[in-house]
């Protein structure tokens, strides 16, 4: 039995880089957006579910059965869903050839593993559930269930179609015990959750260290380059289509559109704009044109070259009469390949490439170096990235300001209910808890005693003046 469960380990271990590369810009834009930052404690949070998620789908379908025609006869007995709980009972009692013992009721009995197995398989759900996204026992209950629902269905309609018949069984009480296993990983996360630093504080150191990270900045970078090539490709494609020929100025314009123009009239980039940035002058003013255009031209010759210097290459060897042979080189695998086209490239188009590379590294070991990160561009253009308020952010404003607000309404409500000379204190402690910093509100307001002719006479006051007060109630 553990040949069986070591296979889909390793087929979701050669499968993770792969998926992790893929959503890494995705789960990067996600991340800035939601906390401003990318930390350590939260990214490998992140992509530890990402391989454990992978891992769990990967136990439910492999080993994958080879397809051949008599494929529904040979998984007949699965063909139909177990809908009877507590089947499970009866598989263990006839695995254990109806005897009673340890070993053959529960130390060596397959049907005791498989449930063992299945409790096990959502329980780092409900850790992760809990410590990563702080869900309610509720919710991790709902989500283990239509997780454990998505499995048992990817079983019963053989990999959503991809058999013509399953090949596992839809077991009813495996649902119920995936379910419990999400629980069971809930609660055993409480502990777990104590011992580990939360995830927000390490959000805010980072923050605080850095307020504008470098991996933000670079996210907001791969994106606009992306989309700048999109658009200039799409361009020319629809002017290619429609007069035959794309003018050579339309990349040229969409650059300019796209890091000058753009930035002069809403502030920042569209991807500068997703990763919830905005440009500002180093003096405070206004961007004006010939700072955003020596900044977007600084851009282009330091950070993209080696882009350049690679679409250059590109468009050379589609446009020399030997492609296809040296296509079917590169199709080679190995070495050889590589070589190949290192060897069709000119000598000045190797110094290109090579060129671009040096001075992008180059930008990026300048832009580590420096106190603030500012990179070449930045600090020669004399316009930086600043922060706009990411989406925790906003949320603890808005509870923040309805805190403060209801602490007001509260004090002017009292004053008007009691109508004698608590009134002036309890609205001045509402002015207070409005003037007050978040932090303070967690304290309780005090109010400095009875206030008399003269103004408040302490925290308690003396017993005259608190007998008099008793007495005038």
């Amino acid at each position: 039995m553990a040949t069986a469960y070591l296979l889909p380990i390793k087929t979701a271990a050669a499968l993770f880089p792969l998926l992790a590369l893929l959503l890494l810009l995705p789960t990067a834009v996600v991340l800035y957006r939601r906390h401003g930052v990318m930390s350590r404690g939260r990214t490998l949070s992140l992509y530890g579910f990402l391989y454990y998620s992978l891992t769990a789908f990967c136990m439910t379908i492999v080993p994958l059965p080879k397809q051949t025609g008599d494929m529904c006869e040979r998984f007949a007995p699965v063909a139909h869903p177990q809908w009877m709980p507590g089947n499970t009972f009866s598989d263990i009692w006839k695995e254990a050839h109806h005897k009673v013992g340890l070993n053959s009721l529960v130390l060596q009995n397959p049907a005791v593993a498989g449930t063992v197995f299945n409790l096990l398989l959502l329980l780092p759900l409900g850790v992760f559930l809990r410590y990563h996204f702080g869900r309610s026992l509720r919710a991790t209950a709902v989500i283990g269930f239509v997780v454990a629902m998505f499995f048992e269905l990817t079983q019963w309609t053989g990999v959503w179609g991809l058999y013509s018949c399953p090949y596992r069984l839809f077991d009813v009480d495996d649902l119920i015990v995936n379910t419990a296993g999400a629980v069971v990983g809930w609660l055993l996360a409480g502990p777990v959750a104590r011992m580990l630093p939360a995830l927000e504080a390490l959000d805010g150191r980072a923050l605080a260290a850095r307020p504008v990270p470098f991996g933000r900045r670079l996210t907001a970078l791969v994106v606009d380059v992306a989309g700048y090539v999109v658009a200039s490709v799409f361009a020319s494609a629809v002017m290619t289509y429609q007069g035959g020929a794309a003018p050579s100025w339309i990349p040229v314009g969409i650059f300019v559109a796209w890091f000058v123009l753009l930035p002069l009239a809403t502030g920042a980039t569209p991807g500068k704009r997703l990763l919830l940035l905005k440009l500002v002058s180093d003096d405070g003013g206004p961007l004006v044109p010939w700072r955003l255009t020596l900044r977007a031209l600084l851009l282009g010759a330091l950070v993209m070259p080696f882009l350049s210097g690679l679409f250059l290459a590109m468009l050379t060897l589609l446009h020399e009469p030997w492609p296809s042979g040296l296509f079917a080189t590169v199709r080679d695998s190995g070495a050889q390949g590589a070589a190949a086209v290192l060897t069709a490239l000119s000598p000045i188009q190797l110094l290109a490439v090579m060129t671009g590379f040096a001075l992008t590294a180059t930008c990026v070991r300048k832009t580590l170096r420096h106190p603030d990160r500012l990179a070449p561009h930045d600090r020669i253009s004399g316009i930086r990235n600043a922060p706009l308020p990411h989406r925790r952010a906003k949320r603890a404003g808005a509870q923040d300001g309805g805190v403060r607000a209801a602490a007001q309404d509260g004090g002017v409500r009292a004053a008007a209910r009691d109508g004698d000379q608590s009134g002036p204190v309890t609205v001045a402690v509402a002015r207070a808890a409005d003037d007050a910093p978040a932090g303070d509100l967690d304290r309780p307001l005090v109010s400095t005693g009875p206030v008399g002719p003269s103004g408040p006479t302490g925290p308690t006051g003396s017993a005259e003046v608190q007998r008099s007060a008793a007495d005038s109630r």
